[in-house]
């Protein structure tokens, strides 16, 4: 079976969650080698609330990037029992999702699992959606 034509977004290859951060790092996959120049930052997007966002700078070096987010950014007093955070790549024209499509593992939401971290009251972990695209799950008292 051959690789289904993925559009653009951005292929995370590492995650790093560990000492009150997350670390990601992984490439721009599907934009012309100079669309991937400029300033590019990870965003984040609270699912329930759409119009709450996190930014933080993206390093870039050719089509690579890394960045990384500390946990505490997503402590909020009004948390419903599950929030959830939406990962993005932005230079501003182009918004690429996160997640890992090209390594022929699919329904990765079921076969990954990374570890929990606690900030407060409140327990953080990065996910993979039925999509394959990463999110972050945030659980007041931690997971049950």
């Amino acid at each position: 079976m051959g690789l289904q034509q993925v559009k653009p977004h951005a292929e995370i290859e590492e995650i790093w969650p560990r000492d009150g951060r997350i670390r990601l790092v992984g490439r721009i996959h599907g934009l012309p080698r100079d669309d991937a120049a400029g300033d590019w930052r990870l965003v984040l997007t609270r699912r329930a609330h759409a119009d709450r966002r996190l930014r933080y700078d993206a390093r870039l070096k050719g089509d690579r990037f890394e960045s990384e987010l500390p946990i505490d950014d997503l402590a909020a007093p009004d948390y419903a029992a599950v929030e959830e955070w939406d990962i993005h790549l932005t230079d501003g024209r182009a918004q690429l999702r996160a997640g890992r499509h090209l390594d022929d593992i699919r329904g990765k939401k079921k076969i990954l699992v990374y570890p929990e971290q606690r900030t407060g009251n409140l327990g953080v972990r990065p996910y993979y959606t039925v999509k394959d695209n990463l999110s972050l799950e945030c659980r007041p008292g931690g997971a049950a």
